[in-house]
């Protein structure tokens, strides 16, 4: 199984969230075109944060009922510090599930370039062929699959109704707090009880 992935962040406060979309190659095509339709007129991406409440109702509900699939990587701390953590930590978990294409969401070449450097050590430490994952930084709207992870983390970060809503797409949560917090556990992130079903809505 190859998987594409698309990620983004969410940042509220001292809370740092990375939001993996995980989409089977069959399911690009689909999955792009989905959330076109969803995209409010004049605007160049979907981002949750600026829409009013019923659009990011409806955005949310659209993902459920395709059965798009995500992963959420979270932390507390410094920015930079916290996201290299939680990019270390998905790369690692991407690569057990053969993820082969890692898409972020850019956030400047110099920001990108950090971004690669922790990508190249994750692989290594993990003893894993640094070619075995390609990756690399696109601006968020020139691949609206990357609006999936926007969608999820904007969500999943706001909590209470929000994160209900978008809980069906989310099949596991890795909590990095958590985990330092219980070093013996042996379920250091939290799992649905068994896979999501193949996308109806996408076409599959």
């Amino acid at each position: 199984m190859s998987l594409h992935v698309f990620i983004d962040e969410s940042r509220r406060g001292n809370l740092y969230l990375l939001a993996a979309a995980l989409v089977m190659p069959a399911d690009l095509g689909p999955t792009r075109a989905l959330m076109r339709s969803l995209r409010v007129p004049g605007e160049r991406k979907v981002h949750l944060h600026q829409e009013r409440g019923a659009v990011k109702k409806e955005i949310a509900a659209a993902l459920v009922t395709a059965g798009v699939r995500a992963r959420v990587y979270v932390g507390h701390g410094p920015p930079d510090a916290t996201r290299a953590r939680l990019l270390r930590a998905a790369v690692t978990d991407l690569v057990a599930i053969s993820v082969r294409r890692l898409v972020l969401d850019s956030r400047g070449q110099d920001r990108d370039q950090l971004d690669r450097r922790v990508i190249r050590s994750a692989l290594t430490a993990g003893a894993a062929d640094p070619g075995l994952m390609t990756y690399e930084h696109l601006r968020s709207h020139e691949d609206p699959a990357l609006w999936v992870a926007d969608v999820v983390a904007w969500c999943h970060g706001a909590g209470g109704e929000w994160r209900r809503r978008i809980g069906p797409v989310v099949e596991r949560v890795i909590d990095l707090d958590e985990k330092a917090r219980s070093p013996g556990a042996r379920r250091p992130a939290r799992s649905c009880p068994g896979p999501l079903p193949r996308p109806s809505g996408l076409g599959c």
